[in-house]
């Protein structure tokens, strides 16, 4: 499944943040996000989920063919983390075994049995991301992915992200982490960042404060 934007224009609290973007992401491939906070990254991701309406342009990919990790980890704090997988299992229609492959590929299987609120805060993260393994969706969104992981964990995730892209899976992913995947590409979303005003338009590239930025994205 190809993800086709066009002329796409978001918006946060009423405000247009990114107008007039376009990009593709075809199977197999990772393009990652990048620009300043506040620019529109978490938006964008969550306008492309379906979670939020686009103020005006085109997203190809139907919601069914999507899966959004969003900067919480979507837990249940008093399942174990085998209970969470097989939760989120159970939304998306799948059964145990694929719940297991998802423990294994983020190494989890040691913690299967514990409660995710005995988790660290890192052990939580691989959890979180372990769900995309589940759902069998082959577009994937990401809002920081790697929050919380240390360096080994993140090239865990980049193989992960790698068997992805093998099945024929793609993954869009806003980030200000290097993920370890040489071959994502990147977009940089300041030439779509939409002016506020005079004040926005002289600032553009300034470290100004910004009373309408997202946190982190």
């Amino acid at each position: 499944m190809q993800l086709e934007v066009s002329d796409l224009s978001v918006a946060r609290g009423g405000l247009v943040v990114l107008e007039g973007l376009n990009f593709s992401l075809a199977p197999g491939r990772a393009l990652v996000l990048r620009g300043a906070n506040g620019i529109g990254k978490t938006t964008l991701l969550r306008t492309i989920a379906g979670l939020q309406p686009a103020v005006a342009g085109e997203i190809s990919a139907p919601p069914e063919t999507l899966a959004y990790a969003s900067h919480a980890d979507g837990l249940k704090a008093a399942l174990s983390a085998r209970e969470n997988l097989q939760f989120w299992a159970a939304i998306y229609g799948f059964g145990a075994e694929r719940v297991e492959t998802a423990l294994a590929a983020l190494q989890l299987s040691a913690l299967a049995s514990r409660r995710a609120a005995h988790l660290s805060a890192g052990q939580k993260r691989r959890l979180g991301l372990a769900r995309m393994l589940v759902t069998g969706r082959p577009v994937w969104l990401f809002d920081e992915p790697t929050v919380s992981l240390d360096a080994a964990a993140v090239a865990l995730f980049a193989d992960v992200l790698r068997g992805h892209f093998a099945s024929g899976g793609s993954a869009l992913i806003a980030t200000h982490i290097e993920l370890g995947l040489p071959e994502a590409e990147s977009l940089d979303l300041t030439p779509w960042r939409a002016a506020r005003g005079p004040e926005a338009r002289g600032q553009a590239g300034a470290a100004a404060f910004d009373p309408f930025a997202e946190p982190l994205s």
